[in-house]
């Protein structure tokens, strides 16, 4: 049953993926498009098999669930709409709006870059934290405990900065510097969640606070 969520998940989000680009653009000649999708597809495939079977289950799951804080809910849903929305402005952008002019192939060939270490951050935070829920919530059934190895050593959220640097990539690599500025909107929905889901934690998982004493920096280290 794992293995069929798993594939009908991640064909849904390669399709959610494809029409947001393919069908604004009115074109299937796009080629960063394809492989933008192709790499998305790569990466889920591959990072699924390199986790564990009940951060899998967990990472499944509705981005709705019991136990989460209403506030929560609505940030996250906010997040969702913004990115998704990001997604298909970039296609419209690029194809109808023309806004500013395309960046040239060194800044587009970064975006690239900043997707792609972006999303491995991201995986080795899955891969060191077993409670990376898709919500903010308390898993006591599943024993929750603060992590601090890893990429946690470093940050208190490389989830969080992994996705800003693959967020910020994907404009940039699909030429539209309106899309790249338009992603402080998503961006700044996820630095708000990021400062929501502290307060959360302080509250309800123990040794949460000490554990910021220690690793200073949310996002960015030296410096946020």
């Amino acid at each position: 049953m794992l293995i069929v969520k798993l594939i009908v998940g991640i064909v849904i989000q390669i399709a959610i993926f494809g029409c947001l680009l393919l069908l604004p653009s009115s074109t299937l000649g796009w080629w960063r498009a394809w492989l933008f999708i192709g790499i998305l597809f790569t990466g889920s495939v591959a990072s699924a098999a390199g986790l564990r079977k009940d951060l899998l289950r967990e990472r499944l799951k509705s981005p709705i669930q019991k136990g989460q804080p209403p506030a929560d809910m609505i940030i996250l849903m906010l997040f969702l709409i913004s990115f998704y929305g990001l997604i298909a402005f970039v296609s419209l952008d690029v194809f109808r709006f023309h806004l500013m002019d395309k960046p040239g192939m060194l800044v587009s060939s970064l975006g690239l870059f900043f997707s792609l270490v972006g999303w491995g951050i991201a995986f080795f935070a899955l891969k060191e934290n077993i409670f990376a829920a898709p919500v903010v919530k308390l898993q006591e059934e599943r024993e929750q405990k603060v992590v601090d190895s890893g990429v946690y050593r470093v940050v208190r959220h490389p989830m969080y900065a992994g996705g800003i640097l693959f967020i910020v990539g994907i404009p940039l690599w699909l030429e539209s510097y309106a899309g790249a500025l338009l992603t402080l909107v998503p961006i700044g929905i996820l630095v708000l969640r990021t400062l929501f889901e502290e307060r959360f934690l302080i509250r309800k998982l123990k040794d949460y606070e000490t554990y910021m004493k220690r690793v200073r920096y949310r996002l960015i280290p030296f410096l946020w």
